[in-house]
């Protein structure tokens, strides 16, 4: 923090390590001899679009290389918007590991041409043995993992995400403050059809 920051009381977000999202790729191990919960070979990167020459340079290039990483890894991806107008980076793939290497590949693609704050969100779309989906989310401005567990009506289980961190804590790096456990309802790779 610099000392004018200090001075006149600005604190600066979290400055966040996209190097955790390979957490995810130990700690899904531990789910399925847990709980049965196994990754549906769905996620997605959301991030805040600006309108800049800048940030299509960026695009353009992402998209470059999900289609080599398509190639090499038959990973398949996909640019959309929401509702919100945010972008998503839509990724599947039935090996897990080059999903996690997709999705580490388009945060740094973003945050190397200096779009680090328009990061929002990694999720991870996991299923257990009942068809429930379940969603690991990285928070970019946070730094941690949480678990999302939607019902129906716009409900969600806290008590099963609450079992979720109990169990993953000390696999990876966990939002310590439950208020910050953000839903996100209406997810793009939700609506992703089965292979």
């Amino acid at each position: 923090m610099k000392w004018m920051d200090i001075l006149l009381g600005r604190t600066r977000p979290v400055a966040s390590s996209v190097e955790a999202l390979f957490s995810i790729s130990t700690a899904q191990i531990s789910l399925a001899a847990a709980l049965e919960i196994t990754p549906t070979g769905r996620a997605g990167i959301t991030f805040k679009p600006v309108e800049a020459s800048d940030f299509d340079a960026a695009e353009n290039e992402l998209k470059g290389l999900l289609q080599i990483t398509a190639k090499e890894s038959h990973t398949e991806s996909g640019i959309v918007r929401d509702r919100y107008n945010y972008a998503w980076v839509l990724l599947q793939d039935k090996d897990f590991e080059p999903l996690v290497a997709a999705l580490h590949m388009t945060s740094v693609t973003l945050r190397d041409h200096g779009f680090e704050e328009q990061l929002l969100a990694a999720v991870f779309q996991f299923c257990d043995t009942h068809g429930r989906k379940i969603y690991w989310i990285y928070n970019y401005k946070r730094g941690f993992f949480y678990p999302f567990v939607p019902l129906s009506d716009q409900k969600r289980d806290n008590a099963f995400e609450l079992r979720l961190r109990a169990l993953m804590e000390k696999e990876m790096p966990i939002e310590p403050e439950l208020e910050r456990w953000y839903p996100m309802w209406d997810l793009p790779l939700a609506e992703a059809r089965d292979r």
